[in-house]
């Protein structure tokens, strides 16, 4: 009886989340809840980051800081103006980082390798996606210096992601989801978010958790950059890893559901449907 509970404690639920969100006191101001910063866009891929830095202003973020690789990077986000946008060595200079998303649209050039490079041997919380997984595969020094890092780390690999990640295919990580990100997490000393149907959550053996949010909809580009960009905004607001992944996976995927319930897809479901939804399921849950 006891082995089921825990099994079914496994399995991500609305009720696992009270308390978990920190309140928001009258006399708060927007350093109360945290600076986050997204790195990546190369050209062609501006807004993976956009839409990352978005998700994570919609998940409750005090301040957003965004730097784009791309030389035809837009100096503001005219939807979202709030997002300020910096060079890549003005992100560096800020005296208050509390999360950092570093991958989305990242490309895997001289200056993406330098900005993973100088950035996992900083000591700040950080999402590592997209991009950053597939530089870590091709380079094992970067592995080492993710492995090595002091403070807390989050995963987001696809499935391809993983495989490269593991050096094995596709097929291995799709038949064994739970013991890869397991793998993952060990070898990384991180939270790992392998993603797909059932998106398992994992720190290591005694630590995993499996989502039961989510549909088909989110099959489209960019619903990822979205979820590292809520996971990154939890992190700065002062969610430990494993929470902040737990909580931003479950949100992502009702997000989706809210809208399926609505009308809103899953056919033709955009990310940035699915950021504006976000929103919402986290203030019912605070407010719960």
């Amino acid at each position: 009886m006891h082995n089921t509970q825990q099994e079914d404690n496994r399995y991500l639920s609305l009720d696992m989340f009270d308390g978990v969100l920190p309140l928001r006191s009258a006399d708060a101001h927007k350093g109360t809840f945290g600076s986050v910063a997204v790195i990546g866009g190369a050209a062609g891929m501006v807004g993976s980051v956009l839409l990352a830095a978005r998700a994570a202003l919609y998940g409750g973020a005090g301040r957003i800081y965004a730097a784009l690789l791309s030389e035809n990077a837009p100096a503001v986000d005219f939807l979202q103006p709030e997002i300020m946008l910096r060079a890549l060595d003005e992100i560096a200079q800020l005296p208050q980082l509390n999360g950092l998303v570093i991958g989305p649209g990242l490309g895997q050039s001289i200056v993406a390798i330098k900005q993973l490079e100088y950035w996992v041997n900083q000591s700040v919380p950080i999402v590592l996606d997209a991009d950053a997984l597939n530089l870590i595969a091709n380079h094992t020094y970067l592995a080492t210096a993710v492995a090595n890092r002091v403070s807390e780390t989050v995963l987001t690999p696809h499935v391809g992601e993983a495989a490269r990640m593991l050096a094995c295919n596709n097929e291995t990580v799709t038949q064994n989801r739970l013991e890869i990100a397991i793998k993952l997490a060990k070898r990384f000393k991180a939270t790992c978010v392998l993603k797909g149907a059932g998106t398992v959550i994992a720190q290591d053996e005694d630590h995993y958790f499996i989502n039961t949010s989510g549909n088909v909809g989110l099959a489209s580009g960019g619903t990822g950059d979205v979820l590292s960009g809520i996971i990154g905004s939890l992190m700065a607001q002062g969610l430990a890893a494993i929470d902040a992944a737990k909580l931003g996976v479950y949100v992502h995927g009702a997000a989706a559901d809210a809208l399926v319930k609505k009308g809103v897809g899953p056919i033709g479901l955009t990310a940035s449907e699915v950021i504006l939804a976000v929103r919402n399921i986290l203030q019912s849950i605070q407010q719960k």
